[in-house]
């Protein structure tokens, strides 16, 4: 098990106390600073390693729950890295293109899931070499993939995600928004430009360098894995609901 000490060696070798220039900097991530140097503002890492840790009790709890956690991260640093991520734990993931509505009009986001699971089944059975012409075929072609773009990572999803864990919160605004709009708790690993009030669980560190992402998802994602592995799917007793109905 890491200790603080272990967390902040390690952030410090990823990069992770490098914020941005202060003039960047937001006002709600001053009480995680250490300094500024040269015009460059430095976190504290000590507190990085608590915010990290704290995370990842709750993300475990979340796990423990059976909850499910949309991953978030579409800026070309992070969107592999997310992306690799999620899959670890088969969770949704979104890193091409935030589409407006995910969360907050879902129900309408789930239909255009639907038209890419009846595209998708009708290629792989052949259905469209037998239904349509060359010309409809490349129509359709081009239309399954611009919604593969867009809803691969969330195809299996059925709700709204329990818990959304964003890469860089500033440059994924409206996903925050959406979550923050129905109540969604919100994770973010974030740098010194963002709102950490819009945050729910903050990590406070570099969300622009591959190693210092690649460090905090890794915690992450082994947290929820923990979780998921000793989750246990609650079972109705229907002969005891049975007994309980017949008493009342």
């Amino acid at each position: 098990m890491s200790t603080t000490k272990d967390y902040i060696n390690r952030l410090f070798e990823a990069g992770s106390h490098f914020g941005f220039k202060k003039s960047r900097r937001h006002p709600t991530v001053a009480p995680y600073l250490y300094t500024t140097k040269e015009g460059s503002d430095i976190f504290n890492l000590e507190k990085t390693a608590e915010l990290l840790e704290s995370a990842k009790e709750t993300i475990k709890d979340a796990g423990l729950q059976g909850k499910t956690v949309l991953f978030v991260g579409t800026k070309d640093e992070a969107s592999k890295i997310v992306k690799a991520a999620a899959e670890k734990t088969e969770s949704p993931y979104v890193t091409n293109r935030w589409i407006g509505g995910m969360i907050t009009n879902f129900s309408e986001i789930k239909k255009r899931i639907n038209r890419l699971e009846g595209l998708l089944a009708e290629r792989e059975s052949g259905e469209l070499e037998r239904k349509y012409t060359k010309k409809e075929r490349v129509v359709l072609g081009r239309e399954t993939n611009k919604l593969e773009f867009n809803f691969a990572g969330i195809s299996k999803l059925t709700r709204n995600p329990d818990l959304v864990v964003v890469v860089d919160p500033r440059h994924d605004a409206i996903a925050v928004a959406e979550a923050n709009d129905r109540r969604i708790p919100v994770m973010a690993i974030m740098s010194s430009d963002c709102d950490a009030s819009k945050v729910t669980y903050p990590v406070v560190a570099n969300d622009s360098l591959q190693s210092s992402v690649s460090l905090i998802l890794d915690e992450l994602v082994a947290a929820y894995a923990e979780g998921k592995a000793a989750y246990v799917p609650k079972t109705v007793d229907s002969k005891r609901t049975l007994q309980r109905r017949r008493s009342d």
